[in-house]
């Protein structure tokens, strides 16, 4: 189930946690799926990871924020848990992959209104066109 998926993230071993996380970024694609991994505590969860994890777990995270952010609920949710900034990071500094990926979930976010002044105060704008001009 998913509550077990998100302790995995939360507490699991490294390739756990990679695992757990891009199990519930798969399952994110359902809406239904999209308010349980949220009410599981998932968000918090893959926010530390994206902030703290592998490589691969920093992009398999940022694929459930973004698949999570379709919900209009999630986006003010993952704005509060401080996912933001941590995208950002990601997209400044991660792996090709990992930095597509954030690009596409503070895409996802920046469709609430709100996210786009915090997206903008949090720096987010200079990566994002560096990222269209280079690609990488």
């Amino acid at each position: 189930g998913i509550g077990p998926l998100v302790e995995l993230v939360r507490s699991g071993t490294s390739i756990a946690k990679e695992n757990a996380a891009g199990a519930l970024g798969n399952l994110a694609f359902n809406d239904d799926n999209k308010v349980l991994i949220a009410a599981a505590g998932g968000i918090g969860s893959f926010v530390e990871l994206v902030r703290s994890g592998t490589s691969v777990a920093k992009e398999n995270a940022a694929i459930a924020l973004g698949n999570l952010a379709f919900n209009v609920d999630n986006k003010v949710s993952i704005a509060t848990a401080g996912g933001i900034g941590p995208l950002i990071e990601l997209m400044r500094s991660g792996t090709s992959v990992a930095k597509e990926i954030a690009a596409g979930a503070l895409g996802n976010l920046a469709i609430h209104a709100d996210n786009q002044v915090s997206i903008a105060d949090a720096d987010g704008i200079d990566p994002l066109v560096e990222l269209v001009r280079s690609g990488t």
